[in-house]
């Protein structure tokens, strides 16, 4: 039952998001657009009236008298935000800080349903702790039971502490009063108003898709208008390509129309850089010529393949096969034996993957075509001395 509702949802979801970027032509998909722009007209309203009673302290926010970092974005999903997480989480560890990642585990494992219902019909308050995906030594829970990213996140950085719940407030105050810890992130937080405190927000900004179709949700991808980027303090622009005298001109006009947002943020230009390829079985690590000359399968359920499928390209791969899933899709055994056996047929010398699809993956008996995924790190361009600035200015508010 549950494997099937994920499917549907899968599905319509994709195929929700063909419609609001007009790839489904004819009069059904014009009607929905329709129905979605009077639907985001209403969400744009809900979004300002929430602001502004959290501004009027009508909505109370909390403070745990620690630093606050959210990093989040203005759109939903694709702008590489989990690697920009790590960054900051090692800069500011590095710094003397005791760093707890808090995120709310997008796709985890729920409580079970009859749980939550009786928990909303009673109004009582959810006394459960946080899941502890890692304590700061040892990972303590599965993909599915804690969620791609905060199991990514756990994997990458063994020292910091990353907790799973829904209320960051109560999973910030178990934080600091378990593990000690004097510095919060917020995974996907820029919208989470109810803790600030000492709170520095930053925001992501995809330089290849910088606000979707430029229309709230449902219509678009847009969560907050962009004028509300005048919160942040550090703008990240990601997956940046200045490969070309257009595609740096397209920077810069971004840039321009992001200082005029936000005339007092930092902003910061990045990308997304390959360190290794890592065997999703055996954990055998090979560098980044390991593609030069090959076939290659992708394989990826991620927001935006192309970006990965590009990215093996550059490194020398002859991409023969791409399959691609709904983004956080949880991989049956089948589906990756599927995968193996097209690739097979296309003379593929290996499926290669991204490691938050990795994290996803069914153990399997047949291992015909050796499965790798690419780790990757956010490698600053432009703006480091910003970089740089925000951590200080963290560490020593």
């Amino acid at each position: 039952m549950r494997e099937s509702w994920r499917e549907f949802s899968e599905q319509a979801e994709t195929w929700l998001l063909d419609v609001i970027f007009q790839q489904r032509p004819g009069k059904k998909a014009a009607a929905v657009r329709f129905v979605l722009l009077m639907l985001s007209r209403v969400f744009g309203v809900a979004v300002k009236l929430r602001r502004v009673l959290y501004n009027a302290r009508i909505l109370r926010d909390s403070t745990l008298g620690v630093q606050v970092i959210a990093i989040g974005n203005l759109t939903v999903g694709g702008t590489g935000k989990t690697p920009v997480v790590e960054k900051f989480a090692r800069a500011l560890q590095d710094a003397g800080r005791k760093v707890a990642i808090l995120s709310r585990g997008y796709r985890s494992r729920p409580k079970p349903l009859r749980e939550r219902l009786l928990d909303k019909v009673l109004l009582r308050e959810d006394t459960t702790p946080p899941r502890v995906v890692s304590d700061g030594s040892s990972l303590l829970l599965d993909s599915e039971t804690a969620g791609d990213e905060p199991y990514m996140l756990a994997s990458n950085l063994r020292d910091v502490v990353v907790l799973v719940d829904k209320d960051r407030v109560k999973a910030g105050r178990y934080a600091v009063e378990r593990f000690g810890c004097d510095t919060l992130l917020l995974d996907d937080g820029f919208q989470y108003w109810k803790l600030r405190g000492r709170r520095t927000d930053v925001v992501l900004v995809d330089a290849q898709q910088p606000f979707g179709n430029e229309h709230l949700l449902p219509r678009g991808t847009l969560r907050e208008p962009p004028s509300h980027l005048s919160r942040a303090s550090v703008v990240f622009l990601t997956k940046v390509d200045r490969g070309t005298p257009e595609r740096g001109r397209r920077t810069d006009d971004l840039r321009v129309r992001l200082a005029r947002l936000n005339p007092r943020a930092e902003i910061v230009e990045c990308v997304h850089h390959p360190l290794y390829f890592e065997d999703v079985f055996t954990g055998e690590r090979a560098g980044l010529d390991l593609l030069r000359g090959k076939r290659v399968a992708s394989f990826s359920g991620i927001a935006q393949p192309e970006s990965f499928e590009q990215k093996l390209v550059e490194l020398g791969a002859e991409v023969v096969l791409a399959r691609r899933f709904a983004d956080h899709h949880r991989f049956s055994q089948q589906e990756v034996l599927d995968a193996i056996n097209r690739a097979k047929k296309r003379r593929a010398d290996m499926v290669v993957t991204t490691q938050k699809d990795a994290v996803r993956f069914p153990k399997l008996d047949r291992r015909d075509v050796p499965i790798w995924f690419m780790r990757v790190e956010i490698k600053i361009t432009a703006g480091a001395g910003g970089f740089d600035e925000a951590v200080r200015r963290i560490c020593f508010k």
